[in-house]
């Protein structure tokens, strides 16, 4: 299967588990790239005044895993616009993963996740997995990491 990771990641920790998502992908036989999505001005949070600097073609993937992090309770403005620029997803396999400061998915985790969520089935495509990785808590991390790759690395 030709499977594309499409990442928002400001601070590194979202590729960190993209790249872990890819390789467990990438083990198990399928074609796997990892898409970077970046603006411009990656700090400005009204998404009709994002930039966007690398927009990926995701035409061509039968898989789509989007990972991208919380940022003020909410999914990234940057993902969001770019999302906002796509395509359907229809016959599309998907999963979304969210990488968040804060300790408990609740902080924000939760709420982004849903609306990566949302967006996926709002473009026809209902998510097979997902998962949360929360950094505040580095005994924690590791299991969290692990949790994701395990539920996102057998779009099958």
């Amino acid at each position: 299967m030709k499977i594309g990771i499409v990442v928002h990641s400001q601070t590194g920790n979202t590729l960190a588990v993209a790249k872990r998502i890819m390789a467990k992908l990438s083990a198990s036989g399928h074609t796997v790239s990892l898409l970077r999505v970046s603006a411009i001005n990656d700090d400005e949070s009204d998404i009709g005044k994002i930039r966007l600097s690398e927009k990926p073609d995701i035409g061509e993937y039968d898989a789509l895993l989007f990972g991208a992090p919380v940022r003020g309770f909410s999914l990234s403005p940057v993902m969001q616009a770019y999302l906002n620029g796509v395509g359907s997803f229809k016959g599309k396999k998907t999963a979304c993963f969210m990488t968040q400061a804060f300790p408990f998915p609740w902080m924000g985790g939760n709420r982004a996740l849903g609306q990566l969520v949302e967006i996926c089935r709002s473009k026809g495509a209902d998510p097979y997995g997902t998962g949360i990785v929360n950094w505040a808590n580095a005994a924690k991390r590791e299991e969290l990491i692990e949790s994701a790759v395990e539920k996102l690395g057998n779009p099958a």
